[in-house]
Parts: C-alpha cells; sequence; structure tokens
C-alpha cells in the first residue's frame, strides 16, 4: 500500500511539474506558483473540514505545525527554482538534478532507524539512478550555470521539504500538508502586494492552475501517508520518480525526443521499483 501510494504521488507531481513549466513559459514562474498554491490552500481546508483532521496534535513533540511551515517554505523555494529552471527551457539540466533532492530524506531516514535488505538497497540505487537518467541530462553540450543553480536550488528545497514532511505526517498527513500552503500563502500574498498583480491569468488559464495546485496538494498527502505505512526512505524514493511523468508528458504533448539515455533510465526506473515492491 505504501509503494502504491509513493508511486501515485509521483504520477501526480510528475504531472502537475509538467503544467506548472509549461505554463512558466508565458508566466513569471512565482505568480503560476503563488497562485496555484493558493488554489491548493483552499482545497486542503475543504478536506480538512470533511474530515475533521484539525484534531490531530499541532504543537509539542510529533506535532505538525512546525515541520509543516519549514516544508511549506522549502518547497515553495524548490518549486520556484523547478518552475524557473524548466521556463530556461533546459530541462534536461534541471529535472535530473532535482530529482536528486531524493537522496536528503532517504539519508535522514536510514540514520534515523529506515534499515533497508541487500535487494531492496540495490533497487533504491537502481531506481535513483534511473530518475536521474529518465530526466535526460544534457551533458554533452556542456553545463549552463543558470539552469544548473537552479536544478541545485530544487533539489535542496525538495530534499529538506520532504524530510519536514515525513516528521509532520506522523501526526497528520493532511494537516502538514494544510501548514504547508498556509504558509506558503503568506509568502504568496506579500508578492502579490509588493508587484500589485495576481499574475495576469486568462480564464482559460484557470482550469490548468487549479488542476497544478490539487494535483500537487493530493500528491504531498499521499506521500505523506505513504510515510506512515510503510518505510519513509522507500516512500521518498518512489516518490522521487515524478521527473519521469513530466519527461514521458514533454514527449507526448510537446514534441521533445527522448534521448537513448531517457529509455535506458526509464528502464532503470521500472526494474528498481519491481525489485523494492518484490523484497
Amino acid at each position: 500500500m505504501a509503494s502504491l501510494l509513493a508511486l501515485l504521488s509521483s504520477l501526480l507531481w510528475g504531472t502537475a511539474d509538467f503544467e506548472g513549466g509549461r505554463l512558466s513559459k508565458k508566466h513569471a514562474p512565482v505568480a503560476v506558483l503563488g497562485f496555484s498554491q493558493v488554489l491548493g490552500l483552499i482545497f486542503g481546508l475543504c478536506a480538512m473540514l470533511l474530515s475533521g483532521s484539525w484534531h490531530a496534535k499541532a504543537l509539542g513533540d510529533g506535532g505538525y505545525l512546525v515541520p509543516g511551515i519549514i516544508a511549506g517554505l522549502l518547497g515553495y523555494f524548490g518549486l520556484f527554482c523547478l518552475y524557473a529552471g524548466l521556463s530556461t527551457g533546459r530541462m534536461g539540466v534541471v529535472s535530473p538534478i532535482s530529482s536528486m533532492g531524493a537522496v536528503v530524506p532517504l539519508t535522514y531516514a536510514l540514520i534515523t532507524g529506515d534499515s533497508l535488505s541487500t535487494i531492496t538497497s540495490i533497487g533504491v540505487v537502481l531506481a535513483l539512478v534511473g530518475v536521474f537518467c529518465a530526466s535526460g541530462p544534457e551533458l554533452s553540450q556542456g553545463l549552463p550555470i543558470k539552469p544548473l543553480l537552479f536544478g541545485l536550488g530544487a533539489a535542496f528545497g525538495f530534499g529538506t521539504a520532504l524530510t519536514s514532511m515525513s516528521i509532520g505526517a506522523q501526526s497528520s498527513a493532511l494537516m502538514t500538508m494544510v501548514s504547508m500552503r498556509g504558509a506558503t500563502f503568506f509568502v504568496t500574498l506579500a508578492i502579490a502586494l509588493r508587484f500589485r498583480t495576481t499574475g495576469g491569468f486568462s480564464k482559460k488559464e484557470y482550469p490548468t492552475l487549479i488542476f497544478i495546485g490539487i494535483a500537487d496538494f493530493i500528491a504531498n498527502v499521499l506521500l505523506g501517508v505513504a510515510c506512515t505505512k510503510g518505510l519513509v526512505s522507500i516512500a521518498m524514493v518512489l516518490g522521487s520518480l515524478f521527473p519521469i511523468a513530466t519527461a514521458v508528458l514533454a514527449f507526448k504533448f510537446l514534441h521533445e525526443r527522448l534521448h537513448k539515455v531517457q529509455y535506458v533510465g526509464i528502464a532503470l526506473a521500472v526494474a528498481g521499483v519491481a525489485l523494492i515492491s518484490a523484497f
């Protein structure tokens, strides 16, 4: 169950990132991010009211509030870096590096008690190498500094956010995500007031923004729940496969050609998932 939830999370994340990256080619990445995050908060508040999850422990040891706020701010930073990087057109530089953010929560989980068998460890390595390669690393044409920095920023933001999220989810996955979106709401509000704009989106773009906000929120919740149903390390690795979905969607809808290394990466990632799921 935990593996399935994490895989569904990565599928939703990858799809949301694809749509966010595409929309960021027309609008400022921070506007796409902020607007979709606010919509995600509205969805989360509705889910909270319907489920009665506000009764979960918020403060103190094991509470969700502080980890949720930290995860929200760092995740916001990571998404901004990702969208800004994707908008440069160098997806093959930004996505592979950002996918390595999974190493941070993986390391944290192993240090704090997760124990993996040899075969499962091999599966984890295959999955991580696979998702890196499946993102289409463009190293043959050099390594431009701007996309590189965006990729590193995204990896740092995602990795530390996922670590905090896994901690808060032990109390309540849903409330951790609501806390995340609550924190980013104030950042978005400050930016909107500073530049006196809501992004300039047209009405026909609202459905895409709604999808991005809700898909990203649900993906976070699913991964948080996965962390409570199984090993955090495994959940984080499987949840990090989202660049594969982004690359496949770019191939399908933007007609971006997949390189040989991407096919190899997808095969490695599938093999890694198979090993993890089987053992």
